[in-house]
């Protein structure tokens, strides 16, 4: 009986240990659009949202928890239950990345708010509401889509200022050839006022607020016309396998420009809250069977860090069981196990 009672004291003993341990960890939920979502990776598709990738940039001390869902705006957000559910999960300490836009500005009345009015509201409303729940609210301008301005002004593109393209169509859409459009020089806004709306309330409310919008347009302009294409669902026919008739999609990312985008959304998050620097990670290559990472097979990724010119890589390992590779020591690669990632067979962590 006393054995019985010693080993029940112990299991409640560990229980509370770990509870408590769980308890340090910190969620950054994500909501928002298609741009940040979680996507499906059946059949190899290569499709990504921003945060989908974001957990590779930050350690086990940080949980992302990304909520973001294709097609909604603040306003179907709010109507279709999904903020409550947030609210619901969400801890004090937690932080709460809030982005939208791209579907606020579409003409349909469930998606459809306007900027300095229901779309300030709707931004408002999830930073009261957040700070209600002990979280943290961080509110982001919605990412630029990749929208080349025509030399020919007379050219319709189909994405002029008050998001006149419908996004979610894109991936029904095939390539050509050629290119369906000719393309100039000047990375036209598509946004409007719906960039300039999270950083006027963020100022008003004084949230913390990261300038995507900016961000990713820099990142783009820097990379050209023709630079930019890998950033996104831009595929010839028989280039990408999933989407063998080809894909010219603007707006959303493929898993380098999801990286790309998620890398420097994480830098421009510690540079706006220096506390989260110490959580900050990152590695040459990330494997997650999930998605979230470069690769989801290891052995493609060794393969693809034995290309890379520098002397040392490191491929970080997100949760699962794997056959740990047969490499020569001086291959330079140092593997690092994340989210209770083990090696098969053996007790490594």
């Amino acid at each position: 009986m006393k054995r019985t009672k010693l080993l029940t004291m112990m299991a409640v003993l560990v229980m509370l240990f770990t509870a408590a341990r769980e308890d340090k960890t910190t969620t950054v939920f994500i909501i928002g659009d298609s741009t940040a979502a979680n996507k499906d990776i059946s059949g190899g598709k290569q499709e990504r949202g921003w945060g989908m990738a974001l957990q590779c940039y930050f350690d086990d001390n940080i949980r992302v928890d990304n909520h973001a869902v294709n097609g909604r705006s603040s306003l179907s957000f709010i109507n279709e239950g999904r903020w409550d559910k947030v609210l619901q999960l969400m801890k004090p300490g937690d932080y709460v990345i809030i982005q939208f836009g791209h579907n606020d500005e579409k003409p349909k009345a469930d998606r459809h708010t306007d900027p300095g009015s229901t779309f300030d509201y709707n931004l408002a409303k999830f930073v009261r509401e957040t700070r209600e729940h002990g979280g943290i609210p961080v509110l982001m301008s919605c990412v630029v889509r990749r929208n080349w301005a025509s030399p020919d002004p007379s050219e319709k593109k189909g994405e002029a200022v008050g998001g006149s393209i419908d996004d979610e169509a894109l991936r029904n859409t095939t390539a050509a050839e050629k290119p369906l459009s000719s393309e100039g020089m000047v990375l036209t806004d598509t946004h409007g006022l719906y960039r300039v709306a999270p950083r006027d309330v963020a100022s008003r409310m004084n949230v913390h607020f990261v300038d995507a919008n900016q961000i990713t347009h820099d990142l783009e302009q820097g990379l050209g016309v023709e630079g930019s294409k890998k950033l996104h669902m831009w595929f010839m026919p028989g280039q990408e396998p999933s989407v063998p008739n080809g894909r010219q999609d603007n707006t959303h990312y493929n898993v380098y420009g999801a990286h790309v985008v998620a890398r420097l959304l994480a830098d421009a998050l510690c540079a706006e809250i220096p506390v989260l620097t110490k959580y900050r990670c990152d590695a040459d290559i990330t494997v997650d069977r999930l998605g979230r990472g470069d690769y989801m097979d290891l052995e493609q990724a060794v393969k693809a860090a034995q290309a890379l010119p520098q002397a040392e890589k490191v491929i970080q390992i997100l949760g699962g069981e794997w056959v740990k590779p047969q490499l020569p020591k001086k291959s330079g690669i140092r593997f690092v196990l994340r989210e209770g990632a083990s090696w098969k067979g053996k007790n490594e962590s």
